[in-house]
């Protein structure tokens, strides 16, 4: 049956069985975005648009999972390094067979990796992915952009990892969230150890991307990489209700990045 033949329902039912497949991966937010939007909303050159890479592109799946406060709160160190590469393993695989389920349906499908780059050295020479996940969430209802430059989620703040498919399977998309869920409280910006967000009168704070991953740079050499900490002290989200204000103690932080980094003291 064409795509633009459809009736309604039938979609509406693809929609559903494509959110299943996704929880039952152990996704905790599924959006949907057209690629309409990447044009409707013009925030990025138009390279990089899926329907610019991939003409055929009608619609976007952008997956997330939750980042664990009390691994990351103990941030920089190995335990929430471990963290991060394991959502990032479990992103991919996800979308990798998400897509697959997608072309065993009949629709082309791929997904585009959660990082992409090669080294965190490319990034400090050149700060930016051909995807952006963050940007694609926000078009597909998962959220608002936080002044962090990271997607603010109701229930996770910025805890959240992101992956997206790419699809042409024509879906109803989700609606893109008008109340902008960051309260601009500035913590992001006062606990970051690079300085490297300042106000500029704009919706989100100017970032200083460079220094921001050099310093990742200097993180992965310790093998604590990255440093999340502008993600750890937002104060929005339901994740952050259900642990207070601080997961672990000052003492346990401490504790957590004295083992299994170059930063470990004897």
């Amino acid at each position: 049956m064409r795509q633009d033949a459809m009736p309604p329902e039938v979609r509406s039912r693809l929609k559903q069985k494509i959110k299943r497949e996704a929880a039952k991966l152990g996704i905790n937010l599924t959006g949907f975005a057209n690629v309409e939007r990447w044009k409707e909303y013009h925030d990025l050159p138009e390279e990089f648009w899926p329907q610019t890479i991939w003409p055929w592109s009608r619609m976007v799946v952008v997956l997330g999972v939750q980042i664990y406060l009390p691994m990351l709160e103990t941030t920089p160190s190995v335990v929430y390094s471990e963290l991060y590469n394991t959502t990032n393993r479990m992103l991919d695989e996800c979308a990798y067979q998400l897509a697959n389920f997608l072309n065993q349906k009949g629709f082309r499908a791929h997904f585009f990796p959660r990082d992409c780059y090669g080294d965190i050295s490319v990034l400090v020479k050149k700060p930016e992915a051909a995807f952006s996940h963050v940007m694609a969430g926000r078009y597909a209802g998962l959220g608002t952009i936080g002044m962090n430059h990271t997607l603010l989620t109701r229930q996770y703040g910025p805890r959240v990892r992101l992956v997206s498919v790419i699809t042409d399977a024509e879906v109803h998309p989700d609606p893109v969230l008008t109340e902008d869920i960051c309260i601009r409280c500035g913590q992001c910006a006062k606990r970051c150890p690079m300085r490297a967000f300042a106000p500029d009168g704009g919706p989100v704070y100017a970032m200083d991307k460079h220094r921001c991953a050099g310093y990742h740079q200097r993180l992965k050499n310790e093998f604590r990489y990255p440093c999340g900490l502008c993600t750890a002290v937002c104060p929005v989200g339901e994740d952050r209700k259900r642990y207070g204000a601080s997961s672990v103690t000052e003492a346990g932080i401490a504790h957590c990045q004295n083992f299994g980094s170059r930063n470990a003291v004897e």
